[in-house]
């Protein structure tokens, strides 16, 4: 027995000095393991012990498998283990930033609820094919986050594994973050051409075209261009946007409130050029003349034109119901109502629909004020 031993101590010491591996004995078994791998038949005496370290050493040097050469020498009773089994942990599988995707199955928005009912409040809108992360399921219900937004939707109108992933190929976007504090759009994909406009840091464009160091990005339907290096891209879904944007502070008037109130409503519904529809689809313009249009309020359809439909006020002095305008080079293009807390609802383009924005995220050219309170 003593001779036995010292042969598995000289063939493990073999494989370590050789094949730089680690070895591990499973102390369950290992008489059991070394009396059927040996044998009667393999140790009788020291030549035959010098032999099958020769054997473990040859089947090292050759480079072949280290467990199969340990386990057809001893047969089970040892286990050996290389550097390079030893993996990190794997991160996730993400889509789109999420590891448990749904994917809003709707044809304008999916109403997010405070809790896992149709009487519940209502928190947020989904848009269609908006993407959030399934935290649980309660029943017919399930409990998402996206964006700021977390809380309930039906679960029939989500869609989830293979047909989420499927449908996230089909209809992801191409996103520019702004990552410096100020980043010039431009007419052309140059320096030396005009600034369309400016864009602080952490808004999102929607990229339509990687031309290298240029990227071909649409703001607002209008297509400019940024540099590449003033930007950070990834792969993304429409978020929900949460109905507490539209809760307001004290001082403003019923008014003011019911129309923001009203403009929200059709939050998820589509952008068409031209459109003066609040459920089929409107302009920028369009969108703000029929929501004015219902309080007493008549707008011509042209953002520019709306610019002189009333006085002017200073951007910090905004009260829900204001208009910001928006340039480019060739003079304001865009309009947006403002809903209080630094946030804007409009009509954005035919990518996003009508949606709630940072009032900052282009450099405001004017607000001018129609409710006078």
């Amino acid at each position: 027995m003593k001779k036995r031993m010292q042969i598995i101590t000289a063939c493990m010491l073999a494989a370590v000095l050789v094949g730089g591996v680690s070895v591990r004995t499973y102390a369950e078994g290992l008489n059991s393991g070394v009396t059927a791998a040996l044998g009667n038949h393999i140790l009788e005496g020291e030549a035959k012990s010098a032999e099958l370290s020769a054997n473990v050493v040859g089947t090292l040097s050759d480079g072949d498998n280290l467990n199969a050469g340990i386990t057809a020498a001893l047969a089970g009773g040892l286990t050996v283990q290389t550097g390079a089994e030893t993996e990190a942990p794997k991160e996730p599988e993400t889509i789109c930033g999420y590891t448990n995707l749904g994917v809003a199955d709707v044809e304008n928005h999916l109403n997010v609820r405070e809790g896992a009912s149709e009487e519940q409040e209502l928190v947020g809108k989904l848009p269609k094919n908006g993407g959030c992360e399934i935290l649980s399921t309660e029943g017919e219900w399930y409990q998402i986050r996206s964006g700021k937004v977390t809380g309930y939707v039906k679960a029939e109108y989500l869609l989830t594994g293979e047909a989420a992933a499927q449908r996230a190929a089909e209809v992801e976007t191409t996103i520019a973050t702004t990552n410096t504090p100020t980043v010039y759009l431009r007419t052309e994909p140059n320096t030396d051409c005009t600034i369309w406009t400016a864009m602080p840091e952490g808004e999102d464009i929607i990229v339509l075209e990687d031309q290298g160091d240029w990227l071909k990005v649409d703001l607002d339907g209008d297509e400019c261009y940024v540099y590449e290096e003033y930007v950070d891209l990834s792969q993304q879904l429409p978020k929900a946007m949460t109905m507490s944007e539209v809760r307001y502070g004290e001082g403003v008037s019923d008014v003011r409130v019911a129309l923001v109130n009203y403009a929200c409503q059709f939050i998820g519904n589509p952008y068409v050029w031209g459109g003066t529809s609040l459920t089929h689809g409107a302009d920028c313009s369009g969108f703000t003349m029929r929501i004015f249009e219902q309080y007493g309020i008549y707008l011509p359809h042209k953002a520019s034109a709306q610019a002189g439909c009333g006085p002017k006020v200073s951007s910090s002095e905004a009260r829900p119901g204001d208009l910001f305008f928006y340039s480019n080079s060739g003079g304001i293009n865009h309009v947006a109502i403002y809903i209080g807390n630094g946030q804007v609802v409009h009509a954005s383009s035919p990518k996003t629909g009508i949606k709630i924005s940072n009032a900052f995220y282009r450099t405001p050219t004017c607000v001018v004020r129609l409710i006078s309170d």
